[in-house]
């Protein structure tokens, strides 16, 4: 009993955790956390790749009083998590000469032809391309122990300069659908680091993706395939319901003129389904000429 106990206490543990940590990340609402997590690494409460439980605590609840979200401390650190890869990826597309990050509208610039060469070896940076990173210069100094190199123009970030910090007193406007729940992001893994250390190479989820996708076309393709064969299969079975024994012998006994021998002979031949076809095909003044000729015939 106490085994069952046991693992009936893990189940609800971990159903809980999955279900505090579904949320809705919008930009308002990531500009916002990470204004905050800025606040905490410049406040002095920020502990190798993580934050102290005063700065979590704090990072909590500035959150919520900012925008009136419950959400428990568990998802915020998967968003932090998330983050972190964002980071990763964004400072590898930066690292070449093509691509800049304009601080002003948030978006990386590059050319079509760039983006397409390097899209085929990096496949998630897909939302880069089309909405940029406002928050790269924050997550710039969240993740500064990763090794980044700061903006193009290598000035020194001031927390008054980043969206969503405390020297903002007016934090940005959401609407009620930023405000909303959803089951957009599954929840953590119980081991903060291995979240953490998943993001550190960009390339892997790339290849992963791309493996996906074969599988995914696969799969569709089998699905496609075993959708054809059950069409084909329903197919025979109508045909076959239509040119039953029984419809022949009903149709047969209706037909004058028939004498036992053709009649019972007529019967081993209904076992044959293309020759129960035929016969209920035809007209019925001709059946009984073409089963007469069918059982005289050649065996």
């Amino acid at each position: 009993m106490a085994g069952r106990s046991t693992r009936l206490k893990t189940q609800v543990t971990v159903q809980q955790r999955e279900s505090q940590c579904r949320a809705k990340w919008t930009t308002s609402l990531t500009i916002i956390l990470v204004g905050l997590m800025v606040d905490e690494v410049q406040g002095g409460h920020k502990q190798n790749k993580s934050f102290s439980k005063k700065g979590w605590k704090c990072i909590c609840d500035e959150f919520h009083k900012r925008t009136g979200l419950t959400w428990e401390r568990e998802q915020l650190k998967y968003r932090y998590a998330a983050l972190r890869k964002l980071f990763a990826t964004m400072k590898l597309l930066l690292d070449h000469t093509d691509f800049k990050w304009d601080e002003t509208t948030g978006l990386v610039t590059a050319t079509d032809d760039a983006w397409d060469r390097y899209m085929k070896e990096h496949p998630d940076v897909e939302t880069i391309r089309s909405t940029g990173c406002p928050f790269y210069k924050g997550l710039s100094v969240i993740f500064a122990d990763s090794g980044s190199r700061g903006t193009d123009n290598g000035s020194t970030m001031h927390k008054d300069r980043l969206p969503g910090s405390s020297s903002h007193p007016q934090p940005p406007t959401l609407s009620q659908e930023e405000l909303s729940y959803s089951e957009s992001e599954e929840g953590p893994d119980s081991n903060e680091q291995e979240i953490v250390q998943s993001v550190s190479s960009p390339t892997n989820t790339g290849r992963k993706k791309r493996r996906k996708g074969v599988d995914g076309a696969i799969a569709r393709a089998i699905s496609e395939m075993a959708a054809a064969s059950r069409l084909r299969a329903s197919a025979v079975e109508k045909c076959s319901d239509k040119f039953t024994i029984t419809d022949c012998i009903k149709a047969l006994d209706k037909l004058e003129g028939v004498n036992d021998q053709v009649y019972y002979a007529a019967l081993d031949l209904f076992n044959n389904h293309a020759a129960r076809e035929i016969f209920l095909s035809l007209n019925v003044g001709k059946r009984l000429t073409w089963l007469t000729g069918k059982l005289s015939g050649p065996p």
